[in-house]
């Protein structure tokens, strides 16, 4: 058994708490004790964060009854979200008051393991606590992790770290903002002089053994003679790679396999535990009860928000996802009005740390009836027992909507229950594809950042900075970081030139960071590279918002987009976080509000929040297309075939897809008029072109393309600039997730 791998204070403490080790638990916990790398792939709700933590603690509990816990960091977790760290926080409280109950019940020596949390909202007293008397376990982010780094006293802390956690890693791995804690977890090593245990977490990952590499990183034994070479398909896919993460179960094993087939892999011992994504979980489309049309018209958000809020009054507590602050501020209103004040909030990344975290306790609690959020609680945040789930509009993705339906039911046994609200017929299908995407047991697929040269820039000068480094030594190290595995030497020596030679000015010579040694090959920090790399740390684009600052308290609650707050006037009143303030005026980079008094009041926008449809979920679209064009009879059947297809078309999808008759009904009907007018469904396979005259005259050419809109948003503008370059004619273009529009017309062209 597992447990019997514990100290007896452990396992007596897990034996009172839970009835049994989960799977994922039961496979992760030897391979953390052996000191492997380990990749934790579970549903949400089956505990594996504690299955990462209760190895790190059992360690720490042995070391205090053996000889006493000297004050050191042992364990570093990190998380991509300040609220998710301080979640994590909390519910490590309960374990270790238990453990310590059970040693005290044992007549063993008392373990007191301390647990900090490090972001950029940490309190200055907290800072100095921490600085005087490191903390077992420190609880922090991508960026904090930098900055602690970065300092003295931070990296005496971490000198002495033994393990460390990655939380929700799939939401960290496809960006910089992954390639740059890639690059720190390489300091934290260097710093500590060994290769330090690392554990991944994360309900969503595909594919499994990419992301375990990028958690490793790689070892470069056999780089040399493949560095220059680009990552191929291939790679990309899992295949001829440099590192090879041995499976612990079936799942992974043909992963397993294809990342030993490359002639350069070099093993690096990781135990991938693949317990899977899918589970049961109870899905349904929400429809209004008048047909959707391609814009919601504003009696049908009336039927939609009727039946939210019965949704709402048949379960204790509802989460509400939508895409954009502005929708979640717009929606908490309409529920507030009708469910009371009280009862129903708004939380999004606009709003102040100190109202979201009211927010978030007052859901747990129990105060609120729903709590209207965007992808701010979309991750594994702790916010008690949430009994339903409705997702207005289409997610966009198939891991995000996993991931906010996982709130709901999220405990071991449990079973998450979701609504879907689609909001046009577009949306009805892509709804409908997400669900029997859902249902085969699909994910999106990541794709790691390769050699984001402006982040190793980053890095090289904050760690020159807390150091000198030989190039040799430090280029070997960043290589060591997946995502930077295949950087070239002649890529890193520009890196080098550039940060040691600057550019310059009338003045002279600006913006060199280090002194290099070209003769000795050694790199040191110029006067002030450490302040720059501590102030312009992490990979976060910064945002031109305004803070909305309450008076007469000058409380901060919360930020704006520019262009709203430099269109607002004094006497304006606008709401922020389901609260209504009016504008006493607007100042450089703040904008000064006192308490509206519940006056009614216009919503804010904020600029470029949308997410676009991932590859999967658009193939998805595409093959659902597909399978209705097959069933459906031609135009020119005889009418009884006709009704007979369409009835066996929608028999199909209420049966294989799960989506009620009316919904079938609405997707037929729209598909089949469509392929009624342009000959063919199109599909991934199956492009069609579609012109039309304007109110003006004007031509517009229509190329429907179900590839997403990032896909098309590209091919538009190539279209675009061959159509200018070709008749020497500027026009615009045009794309949504479905189709690319290029405008012919005078009033929106005109010749080069």
């Amino acid at each position: 058994m597992p447990l019997d791998t514990f100290h007896p204070a452990v396992a007596a403490w897990f034996r009172r708490a839970f009835d049994a080790p989960t799977p994922a638990q039961a496979e992760a916990w030897p391979a953390i004790a052996s000191g492997r790398h380990t990749l934790i792939a579970a549903p949400t709700g089956s505990g594996k964060t504690l299955a990462a933590f209760l190895a790190a603690i059992d360690d720490l509990v042995r070391r205090g009854v053996e000889g006493g816990l000297p004050d050191e960091t042992a364990v570093v977790y990190v998380s991509p979200l300040k609220a998710l760290s301080n979640d994590v926080r909390i519910n490590l409280e309960r374990p270790l008051a238990g453990i310590r109950d059970e040693l005290l019940q044992q007549w063993l020596p008392d373990v007191e393991i301390r647990t900090m949390v490090r972001t950029g909202d940490t309190p200055q007293a907290e800072r100095d606590r921490m600085r005087r008397r490191p903390p077992h376990i420190v609880v922090t982010t991508p960026e904090s992790l930098y900055i602690l780094l970065g300092s003295a006293s931070g990296r005496r802390m971490l000198s002495t770290t033994r393990t460390v956690i990655v939380d929700e890693i799939h939401a960290l791995a496809p960006n910089k903002r992954g390639a740059h804690l890639a690059l720190s977890l390489e300091r934290l090593d260097a710093l500590c002089g060994r290769r330090l245990v690392r554990i991944g977490l994360s309900a969503t990952q595909k594919p499994i053994g990419e992301v375990a590499r990028f958690l490793t990183g790689v070892e470069t034994a056999c780089l040399d003679e493949t560095a220059a070479r680009a990552p191929s398909a291939h790679d990309r896919a899992g295949g001829g790679t440099r590192v090879a993460c041995m499976s612990s179960s079936t799942p992974t094993t043909a992963v397993g396999d294809s990342l030993r087939a490359g002639p350069d892999v070099v093993e690096v011992d990781c135990r991938i535990v693949d317990a899977g994504h899918v589970r049961a979980r109870d899905l349904a489309l929400e429809l209004p009860e008048a047909p959707l049309e391609a814009v919601m018209s504003g009696d049908v958000w009336g039927q939609v928000h009727a039946r939210l809020e019965a949704l709402i009054g048949e379960h204790r507590t509802t989460l509400v996802f939508v895409n954009t602050r502005r929708m979640a501020e717009r929606l908490a209103r309409h529920l507030s009005d009708s469910l009371g004040k009280d009862k129903v909030t708004a939380h999004h990344g606009s709003m102040a740390k100190e109202h979201r975290f009211d927010a978030e306790q007052r859901l747990k609690r129990g105060d609120l009836k729903a709590l209207v959020a965007t992808a701010s609680l979309e991750l594994g945040i702790d916010i008690g027992d949430v009994d339903l789930v409705c997702q207005i509009g289409t997610p966009r993705a198939i891991s995000t909507f996993l991931q906010r339906v996982g709130r709901s039911g999220h405990a071991v046994g449990g079973t998450p229950k979701g609504r879907l609200f689609p909001l046009s017929r577009d949306e009805l299908v892509e709804c409908a594809a997400l669900l029997d995407a859902v249902r085969r047991g699909e994910l999106d697929a990541l794709h790691v950042e390769a050699q984001p040269l402006d982040v190793l820039a980053q890095q090289v000068v904050a760690e020159v900075a807390s150091r000198e480094w030989r190039e040799d030594e430090l280029f070997e190290t960043v290589r060591h970081a997946y995502p930077f595995a295949r950087v070239t030497r002649a890529q890193f020596t520009a890196v080098l030139r550039m940060l040691s030679e600057g550019y310059t000015t009338r003045n002279g010579p600006r913006g060199a960071y280090l002194h290099r040694d070209a003769v000795n090959g050694v790199l040191r920090a110029s006067r002030g590279a450490r302040l720059t790399a501590l102030t312009s740390g992490g990979a976060i684009p910064d945002t031109a918002d305004y803070e909305v600052v309450l008076e007469p308290q000058s409380t901060m609650i919360g930020s704006v987009h520019e262009d709203f707050a430099v269109e607002s006037i004094a006497g304006d009143i606008f709401q922020l976080g389901n609260h209504a303030y009016r504008v006493l005026r607007v100042e450089r980079g703040r904008v000064r509000v006192e308490d509206a008094q519940g006056a009614p009041p216009t919503i804010p926008f904020w600029l470029g929040e949308a997410p676009g449809r991932s590859d999967e979920l658009s193939f998805a679209v595409s093959r659902l297309r597909n399978e209705i064009e097959r069933r459906l009879a031609p135009a020119d059947a005889l009418p009884g075939e006709l009704a007979g297809s369409v009835q066996e078309t929608v028999d199909w999808l209420v049966a294989e897809v799960g989506i009620d008759a009316n919904g079938a009904r609405q997707i037929v009907d729209y598909l089949g008029s469509a392929k009624v007018a342009l000959g063919v469904l199109p599909t991934q396979h199956t492009l069609a072109m579609e012109r039309f005259f304007d109110e003006s005259g004007g031509t517009q050419l229509v190329i429907h393309t179900p590839f997403g809109s990032r896909m098309n948003r590209a091919w538009g503008l190539a279209l675009r600039k061959r159509f200018c370059r070709t008749f020497n004619f500027e026009l615009q273009a045009a794309a949504t997730e479905d189709a690319i529009v290029l405008s012919l017309s005078t009033s929106h062209s005109f010749p080069l």
